[in-house]
């Protein structure tokens, strides 16, 4: 089964939308890692076999971040960062689980499109 890990950018809101799909979902906010360095968070994420949920560009780096390396990273890219946008594209995600799979891989999820980046 999927884990997830919620950045602390992204609305808190976004756990009721993963239980809904029956996945479970952890916050930073849960684990106190709130304000963390990204390295501690990428970590908490390798020892949690828990895929990363950001807004968080530096993420998408795959020279810092290799992608074969973590459960799996998702990074979205919303023109805007409204909560409403946000909500609606992890919506999208939820759905696009359900086809592809994210396993040790990159995704940048715009509003448009799925990019996918492995190594």
């Amino acid at each position: 089964m999927m884990q997830f890990k919620l950045d602390e950018n992204i609305p808190l809101e976004a756990v009721e939308l993963f239980r809904q799909a029956q996945l479970e979902v952890h916050t930073v906010y849960d684990e106190q890692l709130a304000g963390s360095i990204d390295p501690k968070i990428a970590t908490a994420c390798s020892a949690e076999n828990r895929i990363l949920i950001t807004l968080d560009l530096d993420f998408a780096d795959i020279r810092t971040y290799r992608p074969h390396s973590y459960p799996g990273i998702i990074v979205l890219r919303p023109k805007v960062q409204t909560k409403s946008l946000i909500l609606t594209m992890i919506g999208r995600v939820l759905q696009l689980l359900m086809v592809h799979p994210v396993k040790q891989l990159l995704w940048i999820v715009d509003e448009t499109g799925l990019r996918i980046r492995g190594e």
